[in-house]
């Protein structure tokens, strides 16, 4: 037989056990919906998001799924030898939208960059390689009605590739 002062202390160590449970599921809980690496985010100019669609990545604008790789001079598609890896960078373009750049098989350290041409200079946009996955895409700088765009392959601040200007 349990004495009653037994039982108190059954009770409370049953109770402490709960907490310690609920707390430890709770941290779990919180733990899932923390991302486990941090994400890269756009860095821009002064200057850039000025103009329609700027400020969006291509799936958010109206052009989503309507951008080609234009007859670019020199070719839409570039590729270079990095770390022991082959990148490609390509640069999609839609005449309702304006355009983006896009880099695949790239390494962290990496970024693809859409530059606009203006009166004063050039407004650009990047994005980085995020940690886990091998590409990345620009957010769309407009390039219409007579502006002109290239993209452009960095790693780890050096140029490796670039388009011609469209």
């Amino acid at each position: 037989m349990i004495s009653r002062r037994n039982r108190k202390t059954d009770r409370g160590t049953g109770r402490r056990g709960w907490r310690a449970l609920l707390g430890v599921a709770f941290a779990f809980g919180l733990a899932a919906l923390t991302p486990l690496q941090a994400q890269a985010a756009p860095i821009q100019s002064v200057g850039y998001g000025t103009l329609p669609n700027e400020g969006l990545y291509p799936e958010q604008t109206s052009c989503s799924g309507s951008y080609y790789q234009p007859g670019v001079p020199g070719g839409a598609t570039k590729t270079a030898v990095y770390a022991g890896r082959t990148i490609t960078l390509k640069y999609f373009y839609s005449p309702g939208c304006g355009s983006f750049a896009r880099i695949e098989n790239a390494p962290q350290g990496c970024a693809a960059h859409s530059n606009r041409l203006t009166d004063s200079g050039i407004v650009w946009v990047l994005e980085t390689v995020d940690p886990g996955i091998n590409y990345a895409y620009t957010k769309v700088i407009n390039n219409l009605n007579g502006r002109q765009s290239k993209a452009v392959l960095f790693c780890d601040n050096q140029r490796l590739a670039e388009t011609a200007w469209y």
